[in-house]
């Protein structure tokens, strides 16, 4: 069991493993434990992976914004004297990523964004708000809101996928919805064509939270990025598909590595 340690200013991570630093970012709801399938990239890779603001055991819940959950990596990766690391963000954590290049590009080697968005058309905020509000059930029990969540993230609702999902979303439902809130301000349509690092965009074929158009469009944004589409995967392969997303993963690092 890895256990938590705590930054300066408050934030809890994990971090194990050898070799280049790779930084995980978990998407809304999450905790840092649901990385849980990817913990063996630690053979390979020295693992930095936080719990954002208001998220899993981190007791910081003012400022909820994704420039502060950035500036909240950035200053973890600058209290342990990182120089350079590759960051992967899934969904929220994504935009996460986004921003951390935004503020501080020197400190990304190659970025990973992983069923993500850049952008939410302004016609959409209020009813997507909405329709999340609803779904999530602002009076519901934590068993329903997680059940629902897990319906909407998953292609394959097998038992053991279910579980998972339950043991690892946590949503706190304020911090949720001022989460949900940060996300619709999202606005990187200037930033996507800026970015000089390698990129690896990954979408999901079913994904129902965030469509693989919308990553396909960052794709069609970001100069000499790669695009893969996961078949047969709901909104979360690190989780239903782990092997063959850790593949990817280790495939497409190995050549940043060789190139190098």
């Amino acid at each position: 069991m890895v256990k938590s340690k705590v930054s300066m200013l408050g934030v809890p991570y994990l971090h194990f493993g050898n070799g280049e630093h790779l930084v995980l970012i978990h998407g809304l709801g999450e905790v840092k434990e649901g990385w849980q399938s990817q913990f063996e990239l630690a053979e390979q890779y020295e693992l930095i992976i936080p719990d954002l603001r208001g998220h899993g055991e981190c007791t910081k819940t003012e400022g909820i914004s994704i420039q502060n959950f950035a500036s909240d990596v950035v200053a973890l990766l600058n209290e342990l004297k990182i120089e350079n690391a590759h960051i992967l963000g899934l969904s929220m954590g994504g935009a996460v990523a986004q921003e951390i290049y935004r503020q501080a590009p020197h400190l990304v080697r190659s970025l990973m964004l992983i069923s993500t968005f850049h952008f939410f058309p302004k016609k959409l905020r209020k009813p997507l708000f909405k329709f999340k509000k609803l779904r999530l059930g602002i009076a519901a029990t934590d068993d329903a809101v997680k059940e629902t969540a897990a319906h909407m993230s998953l292609y394959s609702w097998s038992e053991e996928n279910m579980n998972h999902f339950k043991r690892y979303f946590q949503p706190k439902r304020d911090i949720f919805l001022k989460s949900l809130k940060a996300c619709f301000q999202v606005n990187n349509i200037s930033l996507l064509p800026t970015i000089k690092v390698p990129t690896l965009i990954i979408g999901c074929q079913y994904d129902s939270v965030l469509p693989v158009w919308i990553q396909y469009c960052m794709h069609k944004l970001i100069p000499h990025s790669e695009f893969i589409i996961m078949r047969n995967s709901g909104h979360l392969a690190k989780l239903e598909a782990a092997n063959r997303f850790n593949l990817l993963l280790r495939k497409f690092l190995n050549r940043q590595k060789a190139a190098a």
